[in-house]
């Protein structure tokens, strides 16, 4: 294919040298690849922060549950994230020996006796769950949070991922705190701990601005806690990340507060550590758009690119109207919408040519799905002599399993 003798210096293939290599051409498409050194070089950098501030940091498992790449990153980290029940058990069999923490919007009672196996800290989403839970957990020796709503909304652009707008779900705000308390002064004494989480792929400026309204808000709370933490969203590992900042904004809250704070980025811990490769199909020309149609769907395979939306780095691709020819690539599914974006090449890609999606390790293999029948791609890992090895592949039983016996 036309590509592989340029090179493309954007993070995102910071990790192939900017070159499609040698090693891809052999693998069948779709597929993901997971790179180990990408993925050791991002959990160096949390490392040294957990190292420099005191702070914890565990892997958010809702963008990153590839299990089989946790020994890269588990010497960095102080544990995992869970969302609920499976990916709380996740976690403990995974990265055992750390720590594992749940949050759920709201739990289910029949989860909760094995959910308390496997997490050490469970955060709750609404005082009616604290007290509905709270006292079981806290028997069990575990320690118990509350996730808390500053209702103060630093995004401008995925408002789908602002906790913190009007009428939101996520979290307690203080006046509804205050009512609980009012009808159950006891809730105050299970308390070990308070949880927030409110950026999305955001430097700290907008940490410390949240940090300053839950101050704010619940800053008379804080001095009686353990431990704060302060939830995802936060691009750690992103090149220009203001990494002082953050690390001030940790000291100012273990200073003032005397509590131990946490952090759980999932998109930080294997940002720009994966590849989707996929294989032109067709080109066709509609009026004056013309269009590629890939292996490999933007609905099923990378479903962020829809729901987000967004539009994904593709290795030697410049933005429309950059180069010679502006192509929309697409996808081979039945949905109209099922379109990765517009893309410009030197020349129109042709039938069977490779083409590879960067930062694809987060939230495509742990979202993806079988609509239409659409194969699952293969996950393989890239060792840092630059060799892959398969992780898995998947084929028709795991479609037709996932609707009947």
């Amino acid at each position: 294919m036309a590509g592989t003798e340029y090179r493309d210096d954007r993070p995102a293939f910071a990790g192939t040298g900017g070159r499609i290599p040698a090693a891809f051409q052999d693998l069948p498409t779709p597929c993901y690849i997971l790179d180990e050194r990408a993925l050791r070089r991002n959990g160096e950098i949390l490392g040294k922060l957990a190292q420099e501030t005191g702070c914890r940091i565990l892997l958010a498992q809702k963008a990153f549950s590839n299990y089989d790449l946790y020994p890269v990153l588990q010497p960095y980290l102080a544990g995992t994230e869970a969302s609920g029940l499976y990916e709380a058990r996740l976690g403990a069999e995974e990265m055992p020996d750390r720590e594992v923490h749940a949050f759920c919007a709201a739990y289910r009672a029949e989860d909760m006796e094995e959910l308390l196996k496997y997490a050490d800290h469970i955060v709750f989403n609404s005082p009616s769950q604290l007290a509905a839970f709270g006292p079981m957990t806290k028997a069990a020796g575990k320690s118990v949070g509350l996730r808390i709503n500053p209702e103060h909304s630093t995004q401008e652009e995925h408002a789908i991922y602002d906790p913190c707008a009007p009428g939101s779900r996520m979290g307690t705000t203080r006046e509804q705190w205050d009512l609980a308390l009012e009808k159950d002064p006891a809730l105050a004494e299970l308390l070990d701990g308070l949880h927030f989480h409110t950026l999305c792929e955001q430097d700290s400026d907008a940490l410390e601005e949240t940090l300053e309204a839950v101050e704010e808000k619940f800053g008379d709370l804080l001095p009686r806690m353990k431990w704060l933490n302060m939830g995802g969203g936060h691009h750690i590992t992103r090149p220009g990340y203001d990494l002082e900042r953050l690390k001030k904004v940790i000291r100012h809250a273990r200073e003032k507060w005397g509590v131990m704070v946490y952090l759980e980025p999932g998109e930080a811990c294997a940002l720009n550590a994966g590849y989707l490769l996929t294989t032109v199909l067709d080109t066709v020309k509609n009026q004056d758009t013309q269009i590629a149609i890939l292996d490999a769907s933007a609905a099923c395979h990378m479903p962020d690119v829809i729901e987000m939306p967004y539009r994904p780095p593709l290795l030697g691709a410049g933005e429309p109207g950059e180069k010679a020819c502006t192509v929309r690539l697409a996808g081979p599914t039945c949905l109209a919408g099922d379109i990765i974006g517009d893309y410009s090449f030197d020349a129109v890609p042709a039938v069977g040519d490779l083409l590879v999606f960067g930062d694809m390790a987060i939230y495509t293999t742990c979202k993806n799905n079988t609509f239409n029948g659409m194969p699952l791609p293969a996950i393989y890992a890239r060792r840092p002599d630059g060799t892959t090895r398969e992780i898995t592949t998947f084929g028709y039983s795991n479609f037709k399993h996932r609707v009947g016996k």
